[in-house]
């Protein structure tokens, strides 16, 4: 298994809430909970929605970036009945 080592900074309040979550919830470590959490959160409970082909990203984000020039906006409403 290749790995890749990072860093972190945290918070004093996060990483004394880490460090006493961790040892009530019997991790080894902050480095250990940190890398469950990251697992769950990417995952187990990832509802990004990676049907999108690269060309079809593009263009969203062509499109997105044309509106904002133009302030051309419509409403949710709008967008959900072209979207049908």
């Amino acid at each position: 298994m290749n790995t890749k080592q990072i860093n972190v900074k945290l918070s004093k309040n996060l990483y004394f809430a880490a460090e006493s979550f961790a040892e009530t919830y019997g991790y080894r470590n902050i480095q250990e909970l940190t890398t469950e959490s990251l697992r769950e959160k990417i995952f187990e409970k990832n509802n990004f929605d990676d049907s999108f082909s690269e060309k079809e990203i593009n263009l969203i984000d062509s499109l997105i970036e044309k509106s904002i020039k133009k302030k051309n906006f419509a409403s949710e409403k709008d967008l959900m009945k072209a979207l049908e």
